[in-house]
């Protein structure tokens, strides 16, 4: 059996993922994608909108949309403390590419740093979904 760690995702609403994991994948803001493995160094930073990635040691992966917060790492412990999460499963594809289509939209006539974070947070979803693969 793979080596393991805790994993939790919480955001303001719920605790989307508690449980065992064999790496978490995410993005922080400004530093790109990271990978944690059991036995990670201590780490803290923010993150931006992205899809993270809890992979199970039965090989399956937790698809989760994070909209900003933190990650830290801490003994065999990843712990994602989002302001918004959305476990992939459960988001709405539709309404998801109808926001990314509005977003696109405000931004192909003024840069709006709202319009920016909104596009982002549409494609962490969609990607969270499955339904956006680049």
């Amino acid at each position: 059996m793979a080596a393991t760690m805790t994993v939790e995702v919480v955001s303001p609403e719920a605790v989307l993922y508690s449980g065992e994991g064999t790496m978490v994948i995410t993005r922080t803001l400004g530093g790109g994608e990271i990978a944690f493995q059991p036995g990670h160094a201590p780490f803290l930073a923010a993150l931006t909108e992205n899809h993270t990635r809890v992979f199970l040691a039965d090989g399956s992966v937790e698809d989760i949309a994070v909209h900003g917060g933190f990650v830290e790492v801490s003994g065999n412990k990843v712990s994602i403390l989002s302001d918004s999460a959305e476990i992939g499963s459960s988001i709405d594809v539709a309404r998801a590419q109808a926001a990314k289509e509005r977003a696109e939209e405000r931004l192909r006539h003024e840069h709006d740093a709202e319009a920016v974070s909104a596009l982002g947070r549409a494609n962490a979803r969609l990607r969270a979904a499955g339904a956006l693969t680049a």
